[in-house]
């Protein structure tokens, strides 16, 4: 049986990868570079979206709540209430750092965007 990268309601991680995502205005902020998924629950917790530098120079990633994305099929990307400023103002790391992931940290990501965190607190 052939593996399908996508459906009307699903995509493989794959095809998620390099994606665009705007603001509300349709501004470009950048990409998605990854998705994070919970080993236990099977859940996608946030997307990494790489923002800034010039052909992979000086760029950044941004853990964004999966909470904050939402599919524009007529963009064919992935749209979030945000300005550039603020996700220059968020929790960021650099393209070649590895963040400590703690679920300090993860709180302050979800609290800084507002969201409720995956874990149900």
């Amino acid at each position: 049986m052939e593996h399908r990268e996508e459906t009307v309601s699903l995509i493989s991680g794959d095809k998620v990868a390099g994606t665009n995502v705007y603001n509300a205005d349709g501004e470009n902020l950048g990409e998605i570079h990854d998705v994070m998924i919970d080993k236990r629950t099977g859940k996608v917790v946030y997307a990494v979206m790489s923002f800034g530098g010039f052909l992979g120079i000086g760029e950044n990633y941004h853990p964004l709540p999966w909470a904050t994305l939402t599919y524009d099929t007529g963009k064919e990307g992935y749209v979030v209430n945000l300005s550039k400023e603020q996700l220059k103002s968020g929790p960021t790391y650099a393209a070649d750092a590895d963040p400590v992931w703690s679920r300090d940290y993860e709180r302050s990501v979800y609290d800084y965007y507002k969201v409720p965190p995956y874990w149900g607190i």
